[in-house]
């Protein structure tokens, strides 16, 4: 897989249950500049990485302006054109700068909200087989509905951007 820089070692962080938004005892993710999408297709390169790694359902767009979760599915965002600063974690998270080249994983739970894009912003979204996404927003309610789906979401074989070996299987255990 030449896309990939094979020895970037990712970031990880453990964000608390807010209240509103649950988040996950599972580390969020998040590789930086780990897909050589310097080329005429960039969008192309990630999906196929991804592909390759047995995480479909892909999408192609941005990252939502408000905060919300996915307490049905693990997500992975890749970052194929353009910036952005997005907030993981909920109101009580990090705000992190994503750029072309970077790989978000978010366990299922995650809150995130983009504060800032460029104009060229283009992400590709994936999950793992069997998953389907629906978009939660921090109320008490979905709240409480989430403490009960997202311990019953199945974890990936594979991670999205390393495979059957990447560090997402190491440091994702129930």
């Amino acid at each position: 897989m030449e896309a990939v820089m094979e020895k970037t070692k990712p970031l990880t962080f453990q964000f608390e249950d807010d209240g509103l938004v649950p988040n996950n005892p599972l580390p969020f993710i998040i590789y930086k500049r780990v897909i050589d999408v310097d080329n005429a297709q960039p969008e192309r390169t990630i999906e196929q990485v991804f592909a390759d790694n047995r995480w479909g359902s892909m999408w192609r767009n941005g990252i939502y302006d408000y905060l919300h979760y996915h307490a049905t599915a693990h997500e992975v965002l890749g970052i194929a054109r353009g910036q952005a600063r997005v907030r993981f974690g909920g109101d009580h998270g990090k705000v992190l700068e994503v750029t072309a080249g970077d790989v978000a994983i978010l366990p299922a739970g995650t809150g995130h909200q983009c504060l800032f894009a460029t104009r060229d912003l283009s992400v590709i979204g994936a999950y793992p087989p069997g998953q389907t996404m629906e978009i939660t927003r921090p109320t008490p309610d979905n709240h409480a509905k989430a403490l009960k789906t997202i311990p019953r979401v199945a974890l990936p074989e594979t991670d999205p951007v390393m495979g059957e070996d990447g560090p997402l299987v190491r440091l994702w255990k129930r």
